[in-house]
């Protein structure tokens, strides 16, 4: 039976083609996937163990907070004195925006790194090992990473300007150095200072946040440990190196599992798509050879060997494709760390990884797919009696009942919708396993019921097709209703693509208007003004600010957070008299004009969950472990700039470690918005660690996030609609060569050779529009009642429907018709009328 599974594969090559295609695209999203989580996890762990590779014990406060007590001069010095201790090097590191030559952030925001310079005996920091010049030794002295340093344009000897806490501080570039920070290595940027200057503007003088121990050669590192240990003052924690790469690589075994898990749910939704395309091609490849599987049980072939030959052919055909999908998925991983680059991922370099684990799980994945999908028919197969060897080779087969399908899939179908319709009334969005079992019993139910449901729809549009086409789309009409199993398997393909497509789109473009009426509800500032990477404003900002000719008014942001009664919550303090001038505050009960000392505005929502009202206590334990009691005066609307409390600063300050602004809402006065945006960032000194941004940039970005993640979904659904056209391919072309002896009839009675192709093209676009429209429907419907869930963390959620868009989707399934059938009609039209009339 293997020989005969060989033959058959080899004799049938050509329209095992575009299965084997399906399979590979699948197993190539696999295999791609899986190499390049392998290479981007080596690649950063190799970053790492460069960086901690003389670590053997790290010293840090835990007090938190850059200078915090514990470490200083002294406690270097009574760890250099411990046997096994090769050297001590004191670290100092914090925040430093440096500018690039438009005066905005050299380095991603929340990687923009400043640190100590510590020279060796020979002068130099191992730790950063020199390019070009040398390292800084003087206040007004600094270093740059080589590609921080190309972006500033500044070359050696020339000034480089950045800021740390306060104004613009000008500095002279005296070298350029390589780090193995992951930090600057995935996009942020690296200043350099001496010991005494990276003390006074990253933390307190004489203290340190790190200090990192050197072994001495054959020490012991865990007992080095231990010895540190017992040396440290309180507030100071020791952890092996060891420790510190196991933390490190548990990190990035999240970091990198995230990613891999996401791509490997495309995958799956790839290969799923796949497995329709399988089994419709070996059921009509069965239904092809019924009189050479019947002669086999007529010569002595069991059901079994039946069975055991199909399986064998359908394992080859997926071990082939699986093994070209491998390769395949070694470029798709390439192209996986592009397009995530390209989208300011910035991944660390590092070279291919390719393992057996990926490889092995590559093949098995494809060649288990093939082999399940081909279950159903070889078990048809199996069923076909010895006497059909004397039956006639185009006797139509008899049609199965369909109401033991119908039965299961109206049961799915009517769960799942049900499931949803609950979902819909839910207002807690944490556990996401009931939507997700709703959506999956209601994708499945439609695929079960697809052949039923397939009969109004190919009708509708066979009847548009016969108007237009006359005799050859009600042949096309007929054909696509010839056999309701085909046409459903063959459409379902591309209604799942279309389904994810249509549901991702609507939640996407639905948030995106969501978030322009949260701006235009409750921000009604000109600009915002933020520190780089949300590390606040020095409150002397906001005075600055409101000094400026054109401001009507800048209003400060400050957060903090408490709990009551086990009930998170947050609290921002402002100047609540001019709050009303940048934001739409609208006050339902009491007065704003109270909010002073321990009296506070609450939301309504807050206070309709906490059961306040004007005059109500509201006991607070804030994160600082401090408590209190505030009294209520004010209730609010809902305004998303605003916090479930808002109360004075000095209500605020006192539970702030520092006092900062998280950030400014600057209100131009009447007529004098042009050129506000220059004025403020003269104002600040063109500080490259402070970011002005307008409403409409606020809601563009917000938007462009949303608009990033769509288009990302669509190019890796895009696979599956990829693999769903070949299915359409694959199951024309096969009808075609099934049809034959029909095709070369109707040849012979009049039907000419462009009536021919309209046929299969009609007929291919019945399929396309039967599994679009479908798909359209099931995703506006689960977008429908699974959006519901996320109005609870966003109110301003509401259903949009883009027409426009779904509009687009229709016409590619008409054209994903038209395109897939040129060449199964092109080779309809070529048969040669003689030829296939006497086909067998």
């Amino acid at each position: 039976m293997f020989r005969t599974a060989l033959r058959n594969l080899l004799a049938h090559r050509t329209r095992l083609l575009m299965t084997a295609l399906a399979v590979l695209l699948g197993t190539a999203f696999v295999s791609g996937t899986l190499v390049f989580s392998d290479s981007v996890n080596k690649a950063y762990r190799d970053r790492t163990s460069r960086s901690l590779d003389d670590v053997a014990v790290s010293v840090t406060s835990t007090g938190g907070g850059p200078g915090a007590p514990g470490l200083d001069a002294r406690t270097a010095e009574r760890i250099r004195a411990l046997p096994g201790v090769a050297s001590v090097r004191p670290s100092v590191t914090g925040t430093v925006v440096v500018a690039d030559r438009h005066s905005e952030s050299a380095g991603s925001d929340w990687g923009s790194t400043g640190a100590n310079y510590v020279p060796g005996a020979d002068g130099k920091d191992r730790r950063y090992p020199l390019v070009e010049g040398r390292g800084p030794a003087a206040a007004g002295e600094v270093a740059l990473d080589t590609r921080t340093a190309g972006k500033t344009g500044a070359r050696i000897g020339g000034t480089v300007r950045l800021a740390v806490d306060g104004p613009v501080l000008t500095k002279k570039l005296v070298g350029t150095v390589r780090t193995d920070d992951p930090r600057v290595g995935a996009g942020g940027s690296l200043a350099l200072f001496d010991t005494a200057t990276a003390q006074k503007l990253l933390g307190t003088k004489g203290r340190f946040d790190e200090l990192v121990v050197t072994a001495a050669p054959r020490a012991d590192r865990n007992a080095l440990t231990a010895r540190v240990r017992t040396v440290l003052p309180d507030g100071a924690q020791a952890r092996s190196g060891t420790e510190l790469a196991a933390e490190q690589s548990k990190a990035i075994d999240e970091q990198t599992g995230t990613i891999r898990k996401t791509f490997l749910v495309f995958a799956a939704v790839s290969l799923f798509v796949g497995i329709f395309i399988v089994a419709n091609t070996f059921t009509m490849l069965i239904a092809q050879r019924t009189r050479e599987i019947a002669l086999l049980r007529a010569v002595g072939a069991s059901r079994r060997q039946v069975v055991r030959s199909v399986l064998i052919e359908a394992g080859l055909l997926g071990l082939i494709a699986s093994a070209a999908g491998f390769l395949l998925g070694l470029g798709v991983a390439v192209g996986m760390r592009s397009l995530l680059d390209a989208n300011g991922a910035e991944l660390p370099d590092g070279p291919l990884v390719v393992t057996p684990t990926s490889a092995l799980a590559a093949l098995g994945v494809g060649f288990l797919v093939t082999v399940l999908s081909a279950w159903l028919p070889s078990r048809k197969a199996a069923r076909i009696a010895p006497v059909e060897a004397l039956a006639a080779v185009d006797a139509p087969a008899g049609a199965r009942s369909l109401v033991v399908r119908n039965t299961i899939g109206a049961v799915l179908t009517g769960a799942g919708v049900a499931t949803m319709l609950y979902v819909s009334t839910l207002r807690n969005a944490r556990d996401l396993t009931v939507p997700m079992a709703g959506s999956v019993l209601t994708l499945t139910g439609v695929i079960v019921l697809a052949p039923l449901l397939s009969r109004p729809v190919v009708h509708l549009f066979g009847r548009l097709a016969e108007r237009v086409s006359g005799v050859s789309g009600r042949l096309a009409r007929r054909n696509a209703l010839r056999n309701p199993r085909r046409t459903a398997a063959t459409a379902s393909a591309l209604m799942i693509g279309l389904t994810l497509i249509t549901g991702l789109t609507v939640t996407a473009v639905s948030a995106d208007r969501g978030v322009d009426r949260m701006g235009d509800q409750d921000l009604t500032a000109d600009y915002r003004v933020d520190g780089a990477g949300g590390r606040g404003l020095d409150p002397a900002t906001a005075r600055a600010l409101a000094k400026l000719p054109g401001v009507a008014a800048a209003v400060p942001l400050r957060v903090t957070g408490f709990d009551s009664a086990g009930d998170p919550a947050g609290i921002r303090g402002t100047d609540v008299a001019a709050v009303g001038k940048v934001t739409d505050l609208k006050v339902l009960k009491g007065s704003l004009s109270d909010v002073r000392g321990d009296r506070v505005a609450v939301s309504e929502d807050y206070a309709r969950k906490r059961h306040l009202t004007v005059g109500s206590s509201l006991p607070m334990t804030f994160y600082d472990g401090k408590r209190g009691t505030a009294r209520v005066v004010a209730v609010h609307s809902e305004n998303d700039v605003l916090s479930d409390v808002l109360a004075a600063p000095s209500f605020v300050d006192p539970h702030l470690d520092r006092v900062r602004d998280q950030s400014v809402l600057v209100k131009a006065a009447p007529g004098k918005t042009d050129g506000l945006r220059a004025r403020i960032r003269e104002a600040l000194g063109g500080n490259p660690a402070v970011k002005v941004a307008s409403r409409d940039e606020l809601r563009r970005s917000a938007a462009g996030d949303i608009d990033d993640v769509l288009y990302l979904m669509y190019g890796l659904l895009g696979v599956a609609v990829v693999i769903a056209v070949i299915g359409v391919v694959n199951t024309l072309a096969m009808s075609v060569f099934e049809r034959t002896r029909e095709i070369g009839m109707l040849r012979a009675i009049g039907l000419s050779r462009s009536g021919v192709k309209a046929m299969v093209r009609l007929e291919s676009v019945m399929i396309a529009m039967f599994g679009a429209v479908l798909g359209v429907g099931l995703g506006l419907f689960l977008a429908w009642s699974g959006g519901h869930l996320l109005r609870t963390s966003f109110p301003q959620y509401e259903m949009v429907v883009p027409w426009e868009r779904i509009g687009v989707f229709l016409l590619l399934a008409l054209a994903v018709g038209i395109l897939a059938a040129a060449w199964p009609a092109r080779r309809a039209a070529r048969l040669n009328t003689l030829e296939a009339i006497g086909a067998q």
